[in-house]
């Protein structure tokens, strides 16, 4: 079936974490690489945050603002137009410090001087030294500048998203992104309504980045690995701006999210955006796929996947084994900008720090849906 040699890349759609790469992209590229597959990976939620947050992101923000009537402009956004210039000038060393490629202006951050502050920093204000000393000391202690100027730093970054969520699109979070949208929907319609309506400039900033890992990459198979309710809604924008862009390239969709809440999977418009939606763990359903795409194997014998067959899903499954661990081979994080994440510190709670602070290997606990039982979001038809 396919006439050019196969080239897969794997995507991340936003949001899952800005600190770290989530590994399923990792795990596929580099199982895909050890069975002689050409293979690449790009992490297109960090790249959508770092378009968003820095000069030019602002400023396309300041121009959407630019566009509400007088009335629809809150004390929020207010502010933000009346400390843009502030905004613009900081923005970059902001994002440099949380990158960790500037720890040295963690002194100017921690002055309370250099970043305008905007309502997430009355967060700062509960906490109170009766004695007239450091009210932050039991968090930092004498020494914790770095770290203070990290939470800092990350309670500038969440003041611009409050701003962007009211001003451009109010489904926007840093991890649950459009989250509603994907859980525990009865029907397809809300996803289909809201994949539908008029693109808001992160959908357009999406699909631009979307669009230029394709260029760049020419792959002739995309999978979006959704693990969260989170990473839904934009792996379908992702999904539509590439149908838009080649028809001809193939989308698949899989991961833990899909693995849990697909597993009755019977709504025919998933596949307007996916050509095939894969469950369980992924390297046999998708070297099966490639076998397939590559005329090495009938589709009847596909492993686990859905797809549509005269306008209904069918559901095929071999049976066949899965790629016993061992021979799943090492995660590879080629492609993937490690220089790039950002170490957030959104509480002070030691424990709670380590989902957003810190850049981690992940190791694998869970492998596929080991329940292999749940409900689905998207099970029941609609008309």
């Amino acid at each position: 079936m396919q006439s050019t040699p196969i080239r897969v890349l794997s995507a991340i759609p936003p949001m899952t974490q800005l600190n770290t790469p989530y590994p399923s992209t990792a795990y596929l590229t580099g199982f895909l690489r050890s069975r002689g597959v050409a293979a690449v990976q790009e992490d297109i939620a960090l790249a959508l945050v770092l378009e968003l947050f820095s000069p030019n992101g602002l400023r396309a923000i300041r121009q959407t603002i630019d566009t509400l009537p007088p009335g629809k402009r809150s004390p929020l956004i207010s502010g933000f137009v009346e400390q843009f210039d502030r905004y613009q000038a900081t923005i970059t060393p902001a994002i440099a410090f949380l990158q960790g490629r500037d720890p040295s202006i963690g002194h100017r951050i921690c002055g309370r001087n250099f970043l305008p502050e905007g309502s997430r920093f009355e967060s700062l204000d509960v906490y109170i030294d009766d004695e007239g000393g450091d009210p932050l000391a039991w968090a930092f202690g004498a020494l914790g500048v770095q770290d203070r100027a990290r939470h800092f730093a990350t309670l500038y970054l969440n003041d611009l998203a409050d701003v962007l969520r009211e001003a451009v699109d109010s489904r926007f979070e840093f991890v649950r992104y459009a989250e509603s949208l994907a859980r525990s929907q009865p029907t397809f319609e809300p996803l289909a309504h809201a994949l539908a309506a008029t693109p808001t400039l992160v959908d357009e900033t999406l699909k631009k980045l979307t669009i230029s890992a394709v260029d760049r990459n020419q792959p002739t198979i995309v999978l979006l690995s959704v693990p969260f309710p989170g990473s839904v809604y934009a792996a379908f924008r992702m999904a539509q701006a590439i149908k838009a862009h080649d028809p001809s390239l193939m989308t698949v969709l899989g991961g833990g999210w899909v693995n849990t809440e697909l597993r009755e999977l019977k709504e025919a418009r998933v596949f307007d955006y996916f050509d095939y939606v894969t469950l369980d763990d992924g390297e046999r359903p998708i070297l099966a796929l490639l076998e397939y795409l590559d005329g090495k194997r009938p589709r009847l014998n596909l492993v686990r996947t859905y797809t549509r067959v005269d306008g209904q899903v069918r559901y095929f499954n071999n049976s066949e084994p899965d790629v016993p661990f061992a021979e799943v081979g090492t995660p590879t994080w080629d492609g993937l900008p490690l220089d790039r994440y950002l170490s957030l510190l959104d509480m002070l709670n030691p424990m709670h720090r380590l989902w957003s602070d810190g850049r981690w290997n992940k190791l694998t606990v869970a492998h596929g849906c080991y329940w292999k039982n749940a409900a689905s979001a998207m099970s029941a038809s609609t008309t």
